[in-house]
Order: C-alpha cells, then structure tokens, then sequence
C-alpha cells in the first residue's frame, strides 16, 4: 500500500521541452512523452466526458461509489454480464500509479490477486480524496493515462491525435480522447476506425 508522503508525491516522468528564445517548441528530451496539463488548461468537454461515461456520482463520494459497485457486483454474478468493476476515476487513477500484479497464475490465484488489488485501490483511492480536490485527481488522472503512440497524459494526446491543446479540443475530439481510456488500443482512431467511432459516441 502506498503511504500518504507516495500519495501526496506521485511519481511522473516529464518531458523536458527546449524551446527558442521567440518562443517555438523545437524539441523534447524524455523517457515519456508527458507535458503536464494543469485542470484550468482542459477543455470543459473532456471534464463532462470523463464524468459522463466513467464516473457519473464522481462529485458525491469519496473514493467508492457504493451504488455503482453494487450495481456492477449484480450484472456479474447474477446475470453474468461482463459490465466493468465499477471502479471510480479515484480508483483508476490508484491503478495508473501503482499497477496490479500481472504475473500469470492459475484462476484461482487470479482471482484471489484481483480481489486484494480492488481492495488496496479502494484504500488508495479513499486516499486520494482525502489528499487532493477533485479537479486535482482529475488532472493527475488525465496527465497520467497512456494514449498510446507516444502519447502519454492529455497534452501529448491531444498533439499527437490532433495537433491541438487541451483547452482547444472540441466535442467530437474530447469525447475521443476520453473513449479511449476504456482501452487505448482497442478504440485507437488510428487502428479501429470503426470501435473509436462507436465509443466516441457513447
């Protein structure tokens, strides 16, 4: 489990840009491709997007949506539908900044492993609530995601796919971007056309 000193300091990799004396990017040195984006940076579209399809209650808990855990508990075990974990933006930030064990194990031990990692990145999550605003975990969240191509955090996203800024991504692109942390390369416009298509329109 992290302590709240890891919690408080999260570990990421930026890209240090060079930049001419008038002002034009001529470069970045990095080991990820990460420009941070700070919350009033981001365009209102990618805000309302996150929240609209990962987190509705996103504003009313701390850290575990309760009813949406439930929600999802019912769909799998008693309807055996695959729906997702209900896990809130808190908690897939906790997933971003310490991974799951992904070694291979038998089923039992996989299932065994995935309860005790839901359970620590509830803890994490809980956390994170208590040590930064939501528009910070937000932000973390959104410089931390991997968009795949080299493009690491919103910033980078939005260049590479785009060539644009955050604040400057309308609602088509917005709702693509944010389509894509379901499953980066599954719902890649350059790859899946098509998917992309579908989730941007969820």
């Amino acid at each position: 489990m992290p302590s709240f000193g890891e919690l408080e300091n999260p570990e990421y990799y930026l890209a240090a840009e060079v930049i001419s004396e008038d002002g034009i990017l001529l470069g970045k040195i990095s080991i990820e491709n990460r420009t941070w984006t700070e919350y009033k940076d981001l365009s209102h579209y990618l805000t309302d997007a996150l929240i609209a399809t990962e987190d509705i209650r996103y504003h009313n808990h701390s850290g575990i949506d309760i009813r949406g855990l439930g929600r999802a508990a019912i769909r799998t075990v008693l309807l055996g539908q695959s729906t997702g974990g209900g896990s809130t933006i808190t908690q897939q930030l906790a997933k971003q900044l310490y991974p799951r064990d992904t070694a291979r194990n038998s089923a039992l031990m996989r299932r065994i492993k995935l309860g005790v990692s839901k359970f620590k990145e509830w803890q994490t999550a809980v956390k994170l609530e208590r040590s930064y605003t939501k528009e910070e975990i937000i932000t973390m969240y959104l410089n931390k995601f991997d968009f795949s191509y080299n493009a690491i955090g919103i910033r980078s996203a939005a260049k590479v796919y785009f060539n644009t800024t955050p604040d400057s991504l309308n609602l088509q692109q917005a709702a693509v971007l944010i389509g894509m942390l379901k499953a980066s390369t599954r719902y890649n416009p350059l790859r899946n056309y098509d998917l992309m298509m579908q989730r941007r329109n969820v």
